[in-house]
């Protein structure tokens, strides 16, 4: 039985297995193989099979069909040859049937295809409270920036958000410091003005205790000003101007007295001995407070009239002028100190996207065979991986065996003895796949995990030898990543007999560039 195994694409890891007689492969729905890949044409190719023969021919497909590299329109192919397609690049496998024995269980594990939508929503909330804030915080309150940031470039919105971010620092922590020194110094002028209240009190006992408010003196306040007294009223209880002398016996128009006065005829406010203060315009306060006097026949204090004193401190005016300062001078600073972590942060980012962009435009003028960079960029590495398996795929579709010299044309025997002799002194499981991820070597304890055996397998392909797709697909993958990253280390994960097992994959580089074997290590993860 034959059958296509799409190793590189769109499509990677589907399978279709091939009928005796002509299989039309295409993106029409009525195909015997329905291929839905953007540039394949409607009816792209035919692959017939006839017995041990199987031949490919182009249908008169837009883009063309090739053959390990070469442009076709009829040939016969054998298993593992690679047929490439736009954008998907295909393999003949051909399967015997009951071949592969599995003594051993692999556990399963499901593959799944994230959808750019799944991608942006986040999927199911983990369970654990930390995990779920850090969801919130990235599918729900993130796509607000998103939004914002498709209708403004990202250098724009980076510079709101840092002079936002600026802002808000400041205020949330100069503010409370600027209020607190404004609470003080209000609380200051409160004890002033209970003091002058308390003043006339203990200077006029006589006058207050026979209710003569009119022999009051509150000469002291006259000459107060210095102080910050714009101006006083001693009003009795019905609101009858007692003092300054020049307004005597005159009822009070003064906004701040009647305010005070109002205040205090509330029953519930009637027996407060507190000042109390009243904010005004241009930085001033008002400050009221009754006087009271001992009633020996009730033997309570009973208040006999009210002070009402208009301040107009100059240390709170310099107050507020210094704070306003400060808060200025904060708010510029920290702008300054903004502007240059946007220039950081701005040019620290683009900087690898530039990179990145110059090294795709090499690669494909094909001066450069992949893109990697020395900025340490974690977040970058799945795109890179893709921009170099999409340059490794350009290169195999458009490579032509004539441009090809003698020099070129490697054998993959030598470096696959090399990882053999490697393998020598491996302590686990280790297995060794040559240039055409087909198996070369597998060690004992290999066996054991994968459930793999040697005398079954050899010279078959990886997707053949293991009844789980997700498996094979997993070990295609790192090869695939450290082929198109010049060699380097690839490290996966996969649940094999029920226990987790790093997998770590190298791959040994020809001199043409192309992986010519594959070194696959696993390590238990305890």
């Amino acid at each position: 039985m034959y059958k296509l195994v799409v190793v590189g694409g769109k499509l990677r890891g589907q399978e279709f297995v091939l009928k005796s007689g002509e299989n039309v492969l295409g993106r029409d729905p009525g195909c015997d193989i329905h291929f839905p890949v953007e540039g394949v044409s409607k009816k792209h190719m035919g692959v017939t099979v006839a017995d041990d023969v199987i031949y490919v021919n182009d249908l008169g497909s837009a883009n063309g069909t090739f053959l390990n590299g070469r442009i076709v329109k009829k040939a016969s192919i054998k298993s593992g040859d690679k047929i490439g397609l736009p954008n998907s690049i295909l393999q003949l496998v051909y399967v015997q049937e009951k071949k592969v024995v599995v003594k051993k269980k692999v556990a399963v594990q499901r593959e799944r295809e994230e959808s750019l939508d799944e991608l942006l929503s986040g999927g199911t909330p983990p369970d654990n409270l930390v995990g779920k804030i850090f969801w919130l915080f990235k599918y729900k309150f993130m796509p607000l920036l998103h939004g914002i940031n498709q209708e403004y470039e990202w250098r724009i919105l980076l510079a709101i958000m840092t002079a936002a971010f600026a802002l808000v620092t400041i205020t949330l922590t100069i503010g409370p410091v600027l209020q607190d020194s404004k609470n003080v110094l209000m609380n200051e002028i409160r004890i002033r003005g209970t003091h002058y209240a308390d003043e006339i009190s203990r200077t006029n006992t006589k006058a207050l205790e026979q209710k003569a408010l009119e022999r009051v003196d509150t000469s002291f306040l006259d000459g107060a000003g210095q102080d910050g007294v714009e101006s006083y009223e001693l009003i009795d209880l019905d609101g009858r101007v007692l003092r300054p002398i020049s307004r005597l016996n005159e009822y009070t128009n003064d906004t701040v007295s009647i305010q005070i006065k109002e205040w205090f005829s509330n029953p519930k406010n009637k027996n407060i001995k507190d000042a109390r203060i009243l904010p005004l315009e241009g930085g001033k306060i008002g400050i009221g407070k009754q006087i009271f006097v001992y009633d020996p026949k009730t033997g309570t204090q009973e208040p006999v009239g009210i002070i009402a004193i208009r301040f107009a401190p100059t240390t709170l005016t310099a107050e507020a002028s210094k704070s306003t300062r400060l808060y200025l001078e904060s708010v510029v600073t920290s702008l300054l100190v903004g502007i240059l972590f946007f220039g950081v942060v701005y040019y620290l980012t683009l900087r690898p996207i530039e990179e990145l962009r110059i090294q795709i435009e090499e690669g494909l003028r094909g001066r450069r065979r992949s893109v990697e960079s020395k900025l340490l960029f974690e977040e970058m590495n799945p795109v890179r991986n893709a921009i170099n398996t999409g340059l490794q795929r350009i290169r195999e579709l458009q490579r032509d065996e004539s441009d090809i010299s003698a020099d070129d044309l490697e054998s993959d025997d030598a470096y696959v003895n090399t990882l053999l002799e490697f393998m020598r002194g491996a302590q686990g499981p280790v297995i060794v796949l040559n240039s055409a991820k087909n198996l070369v070597r597998i060690n004992t304890p290999a066996e054991d995990v994968c459930g793999i055996r040697q005398s079954m397998s050899e010279g078959m392909n990886i997707l053949d030898i293991t009844k789980e797709r997700g498996f094979a697909a997993t070990l295609i993958e790192l090869c695939d990543n450290s082929a198109n990253n010049s060699g380097l280390s690839q490290e996966g994960n996969y649940e094999l007999q029920g226990k987790p097992y790093n997998i770590y994959v190298n791959s040994l580089m020809g001199k043409d560039g192309f992986a010519k074997g594959f070194y696959i290590a696993f390590v238990l993860d305890n």
